[in-house]
Formats: C-alpha cells, structure tokens, sequence
C-alpha cells in the first residue's frame, strides 16, 4: 500500500514537472533567434525538449502501466537522472553542431568566428547548468568531449540534415535503464525516433534564425569586452 501510494505520488510530481518542462521547451517557438543570448535560449530550451521527451517516452513504452512504479524505486530513479543529463549533454552536442553550421551556410563571418560564438554559447549554457548532483560521475568528461567536439568541428562542412545528429540517439541507447536484451531489441526504433523528435526543432531554427544578425551580435559584444579590457 505505501510503495502504491509513493508510486502515485512521485508518478503525479513527474508529470507535473513534465508538463512544466514540455512547456519550457516549446516556450518562444517563433522566436527570432538574432543575437547570442536567443541562440542560447534555443539550444538549452530544444535540447531539454528533446532529451526529456525522448527518455520518458522511451521508458514509458517499454515499462506500459508500470511506468509509475519506476519512480518509486530509488535505484532505477538515480538512473533515470543521469540518463537524462547525459541525453542531454547529446541533444546539446547535436543541436549545436547543426546550429553552427546554419549560421556558417548562412553569413559572410568566418569559420573561426562561427566556432568562436558556438563555443561560447554552449559554455554559457554549461557554466548556468553546472554539474548536478544528480548528474553522475561522467557527467563532467561528456561536457568535455562536447566542448572537444566544438573546437575540432568543421563548420563549412556541416550539412543541413540529420547529419550532425548522432551523438543523441546513442546516447539514449547507451543511458535508459533498460535491460540490455530489450535495447537490442529496441535500438533501431529507439535511434529513429530521436531523429524524428529532430526534424520539427530544425524547420523551427531554419525559420527563425537570422544568422547575420547572430554574428554581429557576437562581433559587438566580442568589442565591448576588448573595449573594457582596452
């Protein structure tokens, strides 16, 4: 009866917080993406979106009417945590490739210029996040290699489609706390369905981003700093 009780309890906590969440990461869609801080705001805001929403669909397919009951064991909970951060270190990873590479399709700034304003946007991003405690031990190393795929990326070679996003549908097969068996089973499902959570948050960011706006942005908040440090 208290394991039932706790189970409902935490299930309707879950879908309160989700709600909320599934609120945030559509919050401002049709936005115009023109300076660093609104290209920040789309990278955290559709990267949850995505990681969230991925994971728990994933979890509640497998688990059908007992998915309440995998927020009432404190083992599976942990896990369901830090799948969720390392799915969305991915998601973040993913997008950011393929918002660099928009914007260098379409500006006249740079490769170096692009790389520089991505790498600080997304340490941005990290910097406000921090490492949750929730996160787990790697979380910490996945930000570097993120940060490491940023530096080494070639952004005139990115193209406009799923290329860029790999590291996202991986990452959910190798983080959900699913028995190994049934992500086999599942794998090819599981990676077609990030991709396709993908396509809406592309056609969003090719509608509203003004890439030449972005980087002038980033170039004039780039001259204030020298200016101060002048």
């Amino acid at each position: 009866m208290a394991t039932s009780w706790r189970a409902g309890f935490l299930a309707r906590g879950f879908l309160r917080v989700l709600r909320g969440y599934l609120g945030a990461g559509t919050a401002g869609r049709g936005r115009r993406v023109a300076d660093r801080e609104s290209l920040q705001d789309f990278l955290t805001s559709r990267s949850s979106h995505v990681a969230q929403t991925a994971l728990y669909g994933y979890l509640k397919t497998r688990a059908g009417t007992r998915f309440p009951e995998l927020f009432a064991d404190d083992q599976i909970l942990r896990s369901i945590n830090v799948a969720k951060w390392q799915v969305w270190l991915a998601c973040l990873s993913d997008l950011s490739i393929y918002a660099g590479g928009l914007i260098a399709q379409r500006s006249q700034a740079p490769v170096a210029a692009v790389g520089c304003l991505m790498s600080t946007a997304v340490e941005a991003v990290l910097a406000q996040t921090g490492v949750p405690d929730e996160a787990g031990r790697e979380f910490a190393h996945e930000a570097d290699r993120l940060r490491s795929r940023l530096r080494t990326c070639d952004w005139s070679s990115v193209q406009d489609g799923d290329t860029p996003f790999f590291e996202s549908p991986a990452a959910l097969v190798h983080w959900a706390p699913v028995v190994d068996e049934f992500k086999r089973l599942d794998e090819e499902i599981v990676r077609n369905s990030v991709r396709f959570r993908w396509q809406e948050v592309r056609r969003d960011l090719r509608r509203d981003l003004d890439a030449e706006a972005v980087m002038a942005s980033a170039k004039e908040a780039s001259n204030r700093l020298s200016g101060d440090g002048a």
